[in-house]
């Protein structure tokens, strides 16, 4: 690992200075995919700023159907949120299977989408709930948020520091993960709102995280497991490695859409 700088932000305002002050500095959050990275040697910046202490970044509020989620806040606080377990089960549901304990507990929210590994549980969560990724200066639908492989609409100084999505009348979340690592090789969030129907796929995607029009259109007529067996999932736009085929991978995005329905309830 190359030698780094280490600062710790007291607050936004203060990492957004550090960040100036530094052009080859990152933010760190949980640090699950950087810290892994700068051991390989993947990635060298000459500071890392440290966000997981700004108490402003941290926290779950919920205001009717509305959730706030604090990006510094770590999955193992949202998988154990009741008040979130109370209107969304699913995104508590989802959390609670993301790594080990250890991940978890060190991991953020906020940390998890900026980086958007293709093979991430939450990209999948907040694509399904049409959720808003808010920054230090403007708040991103995630239709647009999610760009592409480890590509975001983030800019290289932007801080993410909140999410919000209102909680949907049903939602369910299922994946088939890699035993070793926990990520997702085929990982689906489906979610029945007011506004209609959504369906997200992560683990699958040769550019990232998707939503499938097929499922959700069938999903809009008639909210079943069955109604999704006639539709086809188009392997030619899904990844093909060591893990996995594109075909077969094509094949757990339908089961796990299935399983996602019946969580779901």
């Amino acid at each position: 690992m190359y030698a780094t700088s280490y600062h710790r932000a007291s607050s936004v305002e203060d990492a957004v200075k550090l960040r100036a002050a530094h052009e080859e500095g990152k933010y760190l959050s949980g640090g699950m995919t950087l810290i892994s990275t700068m051991k390989q040697r993947l990635a060298a910046p000459t500071d890392l700023i440290d966000l997981r202490h700004i108490a402003a970044l941290r926290g779950i509020s919920i205001d009717g159907r509305k959730v706030t989620i604090g990006a510094a806040t770590p999955h193992a606080d949202v998988a154990g949120s009741r008040e979130i377990r109370s209107i969304c089960p699913a995104i508590c549901e989802l959390a609670s299977h993301i790594g080990d304990p250890h991940v978890r507990h060190m991991g953020t929210i906020g940390g998890s989408i900026a980086n958007n590994d293709p093979a991430a549980d939450y990209p999948a969560g907040l694509l399904g709930l049409a959720a808003t990724v808010i920054t230090d200066r403007r708040s991103i639908a995630a239709d647009e948020f999610f760009t592409d492989l480890f590509e975001t609409a983030l800019e290289d100084d932007e801080i993410v520091t909140a999410v919000s999505f209102d909680a949907p009348e049903k939602a369910g979340y299922a994946k088939f993960n890699n035993p070793a690592s926990r990520f997702a090789m085929a990982g689906v969030f489906v979610a029945k709102t007011s506004s209609g129907v959504r369906v997200a796929v992560t683990g699958a995607g040769s550019n990232g995280v998707f939503r499938h029009s097929g499922f959700e259109q069938a999903l809009a007529s008639d909210w079943s497991a069955d109604a999704l067996s006639n539709i086809a999932v188009d392997s030619s736009n899904l990844l093909s490695d060591l893990h996995a085929n594109a075909e077969y991978r094509a094949n757990l995005v339908k089961v796990m859409a299935k399983r996602a329905v019946v969580a779901a309830g």
